[in-house]
């Protein structure tokens, strides 16, 4: 396949940043600039969408106690399945992830994220909670089955500064460029998917394909049904 034949790949940028400017989202965008420099190199396009999960707080809710998806939330599932690549960005609070980001990937069904490449990401305001990302983040991921990047990136006050940083950055960024050119998550759904259980999750692959103008999902959105 040449490279005017590739189709561009989909980057989707998860953030739990609460400000506005947020570290949170800096890190993340950092990074998917630099995914979009680095595939853009080597001849590949990537297109970019930003899921700010400030803006959905209300909506996930909702789920977490009905089941309930409203329209932004059913948007930013719906991306998500289309997604070739994610990065997830939390800050840190209480030596946690936040709660509005662990609520997120909660109330997503547990088939969704099956073998995509996602970079995870943190922020607080103190070094001593490096250790979150790895030991909270990629044990969430590995439920969800997710391919996690080797590399993962964490910034406290003090590394904004720092050069190794940007190195860090850069090697997640290039583990998420190949995992996405390597069409694995693609090529799992497409030749083992029936090879999974799907107990807690939508059998099939059912999820991706979701039904926005059913009579359920207009009451929700708060309309009437037909």
């Amino acid at each position: 396949m040449t490279t005017t034949d590739r189709q561009p790949f989909t980057l989707v940028v998860v953030t739990a940043g609460t400000s506005d400017p947020s570290s949170t989202r800096m890190l993340a965008d950092q990074l998917a600039q630099r995914v979009t420099d680095l595939a853009s190199r080597r001849g590949d396009q990537v297109t970019t969408q930003v899921i700010d999960l400030r803006e959905l707080a209300t909506e996930i809710t909702t789920a977490m106690v009905s089941q309930l998806a409203g329209p932004k939330l059913q948007q930013a599932v719906a991306a998500l399945g289309e997604a070739d690549g994610i990065v997830a960005s939390t800050p840190v609070y209480a030596a946690g992830a936040s709660g509005l980001f662990t609520s997120f990937f909660q109330v997503l069904d547990s088939d969704l994220l099956i073998a995509k490449p996602v970079v995870l990401a943190a922020t607080a305001g103190t070094a001593r909670h490096a250790l979150v990302v790895d030991e909270q983040l990629r044990s969430l991921f590995a439920y969800l089955r997710a391919t996690a990047t080797p590399t993962s990136l964490f910034a406290a006050p003090g590394d904004w500064s720092d050069p190794a940083l940007a190195k860090r950055i850069d090697r997640a960024a290039l583990e998420l460029v190949l995992l996405m050119e390597s069409g694995f998550a693609r090529q799992v759904r497409e030749e083992s998917w029936h090879s999974y259980q799907h107990e807690f999750g939508s059998a099939g692959g059912t999820e991706l394909t979701i039904d926005l103008d059913s009579d359920l999902m207009r009451l929700a959105a708060g309309g009437s049904a037909a």
